[in-house]
């Protein structure tokens, strides 16, 4: 219907047409609110407009009016609350099996890696029809993933992981922006989101890579030392790092966290923020030995032991306080 309405954007994704309805919705009722408004205010100037030998009247206060005025305004809120809270709730929740997509931005480009180690700047390829999860950080200041056609748009922060999900419905070439105030070169921090045929997407995806996001990060973790302190055994200084992703950590102190992705990161540039119980805070930072790649490649191989297989022996009652355990003198700086 608004397809080709030169103010509509075109909707791509599956949350487009719910938010597209809800902002209907909420164009109506105020359309109507403010036509009411106006009647009203038409009507009684005229009704009880000042005349010429016509005394004032006292206008007496209604319980029905008032209990009127108030349950119906408050019926229409909570709809708009509720019908609200739905939409945000499912862009909000990524499905479970959904294609990862590692976003980092930068002015003014985005760097984008997929999950099987192809990269890309200011473009990203996808299938129609795949749940993809963007988990994006930021290397300098806010930024925020804005993809008019998909309804989303996403906060993108120094600092931690925010996510994104969309899924693609139709074929094409769409924008991609960033619409937070970024620097002097803003406007030029744009993109596009290629969406693709299955077919044609595997062949894309087929053209070549250096392997699996995972298996980088498996490279990096060996190269910094981490697998002399987080061992597969009971033997290791920090915690075995096997099947912890998306389970609870007991922290000293009796607190449990979840071991999600801000919390590796956080573990990796800050290994005392967060102490696992039975574990000593002997690991050092890896702040500014790492990059933002390398960051997204060990959050990806420590997420890929989660899937590989159960936990080990003391994973029960520990976490990753950290991916690695100690730097060699050649760490690689942040760009």
């Amino acid at each position: 219907m608004f397809d080709n309405f030169p103010l509509w954007p075109q909707r791509a994704s599956t949350m487009a047409g719910n938010v597209d309805a809800l902002f209907i919705f909420l164009l109506i009722v105020s359309g109507l609110m403010t036509l009411l408004i106006f009647i009203s205010v038409i009507y009684f100037a005229a009704r009880y407009r000042h005349r010429k030998g016509v005394p004032a009247e006292q206008v007496e206060g209604s319980i029905p009016l008032e209990l009127t005025w108030t349950i119906i305004p408050l019926g229409v809120f909570m709809v708009i609350f509720l019908w609200g809270a739905v939409v945000y709730f499912k862009s909000r929740t990524p499905p479970r099996d959904s294609t990862e997509v590692y976003v980092v931005a930068k002015q003014w480009m985005w760097k984008l890696e997929h999950a099987e180690g192809q990269r890309e700047i200011n473009e990203l390829h996808v299938p129609v029809g795949r749940d993809v999860r963007l988990i994006m950080t930021s290397q300098d200041v806010i930024h925020s993933f804005f993809i008019p056609a998909f309804r989303i748009k996403q906060d993108v922060l120094p600092g931690r992981y925010t996510i994104a999900w969309f899924r693609a419905t139709k074929p094409g070439t769409y924008h991609l922006f960033c619409s937070q105030y970024c620097g002097t070169q803003h406007s030029g921090m744009i993109g596009n989101i290629v969406v693709m045929e299955p077919a044609q997407y595997e062949a894309w995806m087929s053209g070549g890579s250096n392997g699996p996001l995972s298996a980088t990060g498996e490279k990096v973790f060996a190269e910094l030392g981490c697998s002399t302190c987080h061992r597969t055994d009971t033997q290791g200084r920090g915690p075995n790092l096997q099947g912890v992703f998306g389970h609870p950590v007991m922290l000293e102190g009796g607190r449990t966290v979840t071991a999600d992705e801000n919390y590796i990161r956080e573990s990796i540039l800050e290994p005392g923020a967060k102490i696992v119980q039975g574990f000593k805070p002997v690991m050092p930072t890896f702040q500014g030995l790492v990059s933002e790649e390398q960051l997204s490649a060990l959050v990806a191989y420590i997420k890929s032991l989660s899937d590989a297989g159960p936990a080990g022996a003391n994973t029960a009652e520990s976490a990753p306080q950290a991916a690695p355990a100690k730097a060699k003198s050649k760490g690689t700086q942040v760009e």
